[in-house]
């Protein structure tokens, strides 16, 4: 493929999109998660001022028995995944097929398949939301005011940490507001809930033990008032420094950079709120198989705010639990990483997330591999993580792998899964040991 801007590629698809929709509806398809429910409340409003005729779907994963199932007489339009799956797509009667996507690519372009992928234009670090996002606005202006919904996507993939100049403006266009803090969330509601259920960052003592947070509160001298304990954004800056202090000291590993950056404050129902909360809620419901709360949530609707928030509680005490299973079970260790084997202890829609927790723990040394699996009806879901985002490339190990046992594989160079099935499940650790050792030795 020649070599354009990402930009400019952006600019050339759209027009070719504008071409082909002219007179046929289409079927819109995106992933579950915040990135791809954000990229499709992107859309889903972009099409909607269009006039289009549309579906959409959103999906866990593809797989090639469902990409052959999709309708020959519809444009076909993947948000936030395909760049894995584009031999299945490739062999499939499917004539046009658009992607907007930011996954690695591994495999042939094939004629069918228009793309949207930054893999493609010096790796930029941009959302599949921000790419749908820059993709609506090209189309039309007016789809400036949904920038917000990419921000939510962005903040998902966890891409807040190191803004680019193409995500930078994205922000501008949402108006976002930003404040110097602790990077726990939700800023906006009372500390000790905060506390108790902050995953990210994982606090040893404290996240997920109402004992341990009060013991902290104590020690930082937050007191409980007539309305309950203040919120992270209503801190002085010596009460801010104090709770810092109180945190490091329960994980020596930490340093300022990891927990303290910028807290993202966006308009939504009227009401200025935290970015990296309403982030979290999208995922929660559709995790929890509450994929239409999620872009209700996105839309704005109002009785699906409520919702959203009883869904993200439940959500919030399963991982805790899961965290807790994975910190107190039996691991698969060896040099450089470590394998905890959940079977059915942990629901696959959740060991992702749990990866990623852990990953981002501070509890591992960078660089260190984390493999979660769980099972999901008669196949396993394996989710990789490298501590750190730094060493060795997890999805490169996982191909490996796949290639032997059969299976899909997605992801990043650092965060990436795959599916197995579970009559593979010895085999593909068995494999998987040898394949990191393999790795390690290479290193």
């Amino acid at each position: 493929m020649e070599k354009r801007r990402l930009e400019s590629e952006i600019a050339r698809i759209a027009e070719i999109f504008l071409e082909k929709t002219k007179n046929m509806p289409l079927e819109v398809i995106s992933h579950f998660d915040t990135d791809g429910i954000s990229s499709a409340s992107i859309m889903i409003k972009a099409l909607k001022i269009m006039d289009k005729k549309f579906t959409v779907r959103i999906v866990k994963r593809l797989e090639e028995n469902f990409i052959n199932s999709l309708p020959l007489d519809k444009i076909i339009l993947f948000l936030d995944l395909a760049s894995g799956s584009l031999d299945e797509i490739a062999n499939s009667k499917l004539k046009d097929v658009f992607i907007i996507d930011h996954h690695e690519i591994i495999q042939k372009i094939p004629e069918n398949v228009s793309i949207i992928n930054p893999e493609l234009h010096e790796k930029q670090k941009i959302s599949s939301s921000g790419l749908t996002y820059l993709f609506c606005k090209e189309i039309n202006p007016a789809n400036k005011k949904y920038a917000k919904l990419a921000v939510l996507g962005m903040i998902g993939d966890c891409l807040d940490d190191e803004i680019e100049k193409i995500n930078h403006n994205i922000l501008q266009d949402g108006e976002v507001q930003k404040k110097r803090g602790l990077l726990i969330y939700p800023s906006t509601r009372p500390l000790n809930r905060t506390l108790e259920f902050s995953s990210n960052p994982y606090i040893p003592g404290v996240t997920g033990n109402v004992k341990g947070v009060l013991e902290l509160l104590r020690e930082t001298g937050l007191n409980q008032g007539n309305n309950g304990y203040p919120s992270l954004i209503e801190l002085s800056e010596e009460e801010m420094a104090k709770l810092v202090t109180a945190i490091m000291l329960r994980n020596p590993k930490a340093n300022n950079k990891e927990i303290i950056g910028d807290i993202f404050l966006i308009k939504m129902y009227s009401k200025l709120e935290d970015a990296r909360e309403l982030s979290a809620k999208i995922n929660a419901c559709s995790r929890l198989g509450e994929s239409d709360i999620a872009l209700q949530l996105c839309m704005e609707i109002q009785k699906a705010s409520k919702k959203a928030e009883a869904i993200h509680v439940r959500y919030r005490q399963r991982i805790v639990s899961a965290l807790k299973f994975a910190s107190d079970s039996q691991k698969i260790q060896g040099n450089g990483f470590i394998i905890i084997n959940a079977k059915d202890e942990i629901e696959d829609t959740i060991i992702g997330t749990t990866m990623s927790i852990l990953s981002n723990s501070l509890i591992y040394e960078n660089g260190t591999i984390l493999i979660g699996m769980a099972y999901y009806d008669d196949k396993i879901k394996i989710s990789a993580r490298s501590v750190g985002r730094s060493g060795r490339n997890v999805r490169e190990i996982l191909n490996h792998v796949i290639n032997k046992t059969g299976g899909e594989v997605g992801g990043h160079e650092f965060a990436a899964g795959c599916m197995v099935p579970q009559n593979k499940e010895e085999e593909f650790l068995s494999l998987l040991k040898k394949q990191l050792e393999i790795e390690l030795v290479k290193i």
